[in-house]
């Protein structure tokens, strides 16, 4: 995947982009206190999500996070409880994919000689992927379609179609027969 690094300094953010911020914020809180299931939560996911949700799609509360607004969630996908996801450089998760608790989706990282200075680089988790409990995703990561990610594992590097990634740093193990999907 091609990605363009970019950065944001957090001293020069905007009064609407405070108060967005706040929103999104308080947003996030009603839907993790709101009861999974009903009218009012899919809703509420709807809206935190932007819209950007697609049909059949679930994200189980709690969830925590940034720019909720810039994630792009494709059709079927299942993201279960405890998802991180610092998305300030988007996410785009196509369709199918499925996702274990407490995954980690990091887009930014802070420049190493001033804090307040964010490098930010997408992340694609491409058709019928499954990621395992507990691993994090890395800025500017494709996991490829219909990749596994092992738990726990921290993904560094791209991982291929079909390739099947397992620990710190994830490492390729065995690709799976694309003919079976």
């Amino acid at each position: 995947m091609e990605c363009e690094e970019t950065t944001v300094d957090m001293r020069m953010h905007t009064a609407d982009e405070i108060e967005a911020g706040r929103k999104m914020t308080e947003l996030l809180f009603r839907f993790n206190h709101t009861m999974p299931g009903t009218p009012e939560y899919a809703a509420l996911m709807n809206e935190l999500f932007a819209g950007n949700i697609g049909e059949g799609s679930y994200v189980a509360a709690p969830v925590t996070g940034v720019c909720f607004d810039r994630i792009k969630i494709g059709k079927g996908v299942f993201i279960n409880s405890n998802l991180l996801a610092m998305a300030r450089g988007g996410v785009t998760i196509e369709d199918d994919v499925q996702m274990a608790a407490n995954v980690q989706i990091l887009t930014n990282n802070h420049d190493p000689y001033d804090r307040q200075l964010l490098t930010v680089k997408p992340v694609l988790i491409r058709e019928g992927a499954w990621i395992g409990a507990g691993a994090t995703i890395l800025p500017g990561i494709c996991i490829g379609k219909h990749a596994i990610v092992g738990a726990a594992s921290v993904v560094t590097k791209d991982v291929p179609d079909y390739g099947v990634v397992v620990g710190n740093p994830a490492r390729l193990i065995k690709t799976l027969d694309a003919d079976r999907f």
